[in-house]
């Protein structure tokens, strides 16, 4: 029993994590109790400490204060409920509506609802102490504070929210987020799968208990319970795959019980969607989506397009220079292999960021031209090995320009390498655009 409590509270924690990242109420709902608790502090503290005269407040300019601060919350609250509704309209209509997924994860916004409704509850629970020679002068000193603070975060989120959805601040951030996730030890390898374990069928099979998105796996987790019962997991998905119910989410190699599978399956995260946690491919995923809603007809933007390649750029660059991308097993404490997880390899992430930008770009010279310089960034800054897929895609970018400018001084002009697009490139750096 002692080894089964970790397992499961582990897989509740993975579950609770999710959920309080993707929850708005959560933290706001503990804002709230904290005001509740700070107001009974307060007047724990009211009959214990001497204020100076000028902190003395009436019994009706305190109800005043009081009402006022609890009403200001009740709008500045709505206010912010306001902002959200807008920002659910701009990801969908110019964004990317996975988009979503990450802004409900901001902390800002959270701290903000938190902060004021913690700030209406400790003045409402001190409102209700306001009696003929009751007063709580410190308590009202505290909210006109709190109130100060408030209004300077609400500054602070009107300017993150002007500021931060942006398309080229939105794909910075994406960029940084898979940037910052495939540097990230999961505990994943690249130590080759065992022949026997290649070969062999699975002894149990462990389905899917519901459909969904795989969003995360307890990797640690799994790695300790297949040492433990002398057991090796294969993952045949990738994170981020749509799996629907009963079909194979992990297969056993090794005894293994009807218990086991039960527990197996609450390490596994399934959602309604994908997350960014252990996928850095989602964030190149939103990236795309913005360039190419850029480019359709309905919004004709390849300028937009254009500066979320610079983004495209950096984190393909960053995958394709890591030697610890691609991971697909994990070992326990004596090295043997206990977890193969499918992985993305490099063609897959070239071609997530690439193939459908060109193929909705082709006749735009800004877009091609702007291609063409990342494709030439990753030809000269990824590995040795990944260079052939690169070339492959400039080679693809070559006949696709071929077929869209029939005329030889556009096609000489779409041919060209350029970081802006449109405007930079000299005689120099012309690649082989006038062959």
């Amino acid at each position: 029993m002692s080894a089964q409590r970790p397992v499961r509270f582990r897989a509740a924690g993975i579950r609770a994590r999710h959920f309080v990242r993707q929850s708005l109420w959560v933290v706001p709902l503990i804002g709230g109790v904290t005001g509740v608790l700070l107001a009974s502090a307060d007047l724990w503290l009211e009959a214990r400490i001497s204020l100076p005269p000028q902190w003395s407040y009436s019994e009706s300019t305190a109800s005043s204060v009081l009402s006022s601060a609890a009403a200001a919350m009740v709008g500045l609250i709505g206010f912010v409920v306001t902002i959200g509704v807008l920002v659910v309209q701009m990801a969908t209509g110019t964004l990317s509506p996975r988009f979503m997924r990450l802004w409900y994860r901001d902390r800002l916004q959270k701290f903000v609802l938190a902060a004021f409704t913690g700030t209406f509850t400790f003045a409402f629970a001190l409102l209700r102490r306001v009696e003929s020679g009751s007063v709580p002068d410190l308590g009202i000193s505290l909210v006109g504070l709190a109130v100060s603070a408030d209004l300077i975060l609400l500054l602070l989120y009107f300017d993150r929210f002007v500021h931060a959805l942006r398309p080229v601040a939105v794909a910075s951030a994406m960029a940084q987020a898979g940037l910052a996730i495939e540097a990230e030890d999961d505990g994943l390898g690249t130590t080759a799968e065992p022949a026997d374990l290649a070969a062999g069928e699975p002894d149990m099979l462990v389905p899917a208990p519901r459909s969904g998105a795989i969003q995360d796996l307890d990797i640690a987790g799994l790695v300790r319970f297949a040492a433990a019962h002398d057991q090796v997991y294969v993952v045949p998905h990738t994170i981020g795959d749509f799996v629907t119910v009963g079909s194979v989410l992990i297969e056993v190699h090794g005894a293994a019980s009807r218990t086991d599978v039960r527990r197996l399956t609450r390490m596994v995260s399934l959602g309604r969607e994908r997350t960014i946690d252990q996928d850095p491919a989602f964030a190149l995923r939103i990236l795309v989506d913005i360039a190419i809603r850029a480019l359709s007809p309905a919004v004709n933007d390849p300028t937009t397009a254009t500066q979320v390649l610079n983004h495209i750029d950096a984190l393909l660059l960053g995958i394709g220079r890591s030697d610890r991308a691609f991971r697909g097993t994990a070992l326990d404490a004596d090295g043997r292999v206990r977890l193969v997880v499918r992985t993305r390899d490099w063609p897959e992430y070239l071609e997530l960021g690439v193939t459908e930008i060109r193929q909705y770009g082709a006749v735009s010279p800004q877009i091609c031209r702007r291609l063409r310089a990342m494709l030439e960034d990753l030809l000269t800054g990824v590995l040795p090995e990944r260079r052939a897929a690169v070339q492959h895609q400039l080679d693809a970018l070559d006949r696709a320009v071929d077929a869209a400018f029939t005329d030889p001084s556009e096609r000489a002009l779409a041919r060209m390498s350029d970081r802006q697009g449109l405007g930079t490139t000299r005689a120099g750096e012309t690649s082989d655009a006038r062959r």
